[in-house]
């Protein structure tokens, strides 16, 4: 038996992840964000959905860039606080101990402890009720070596310890089930 429950928004999980912006230090911030994904890979494009009365909102619509850098088990904690304190009231780098870096290809900065951040500038705001999406283009990825395999050039995910988030909750990411194509890879 299954029950009917009225809209919501239970696509779970979701990356827990850390979006960066400003143009110069004394505007800089941070805030964590869950409503973000990708859009297209050719163009690479992704979104974060952000509500109008968050302190980065006007900073990113000012601007138009943002960077998303995936959050580790190392920076759950980071993620957590950045998603409910203010950029108003804190500085969330200083207090948090986390790293801003000037960005590569956008003005906005990335996150030092970051193993891989997203440089995006944003192509267009669509407003949805809550929280307005913000579509962008990406236009550079800056991956730490740390995690990069010398005998193939890939990013190893797993050795990265990425964290999810899951209705309110984080959580490490698990072993491995299977790889794309595996189910019909011949034998």
């Amino acid at each position: 038996m299954k029950q009917n429950w009225k809209p919501g928004t239970m696509i779970y999980p979701l990356p827990a992840i850390m979006v960066s912006c400003g143009a110069s230090p004394d505007e800089y911030n941070v805030f964590t964000a869950s409503w973000v994904g990708t859009i297209c890979s050719d163009p690479a494009m992704c979104y974060v959905s952000i509500r109008p009365e968050r302190h980065s909102y006007g900073i990113i619509k000012r601007n138009m860039e943002f960077t998303v850098n995936l959050t580790t088990e190392e920076l759950a904690r980071a993620t957590d606080w950045c998603g409910v304190r203010s950029g108003r009231d804190y500085n969330k780098f200083a207090e948090m101990g986390i790293t801003p870096v000037k960005g590569v290809k956008v003005q906005s900065p990335y996150i030092e402890e970051s193993p891989i951040s997203i440089e995006c500038r944003v192509k267009e705001i669509v407003p949805l009720g809550t929280h307005d999406m913000f579509i962008a283009d990406v236009l550079n990825v800056i991956a730490d070596d740390r995690y990069i395999d010398p005998s193939t050039g890939a990013f190893d995910m797993q050795a990265a310890r990425l964290m999810a988030y899951c209705h309110g909750q984080y959580f490490k990411l698990g072993d491995p089930i299977g790889r794309f194509g595996w189910s019909v890879k011949k034998k």
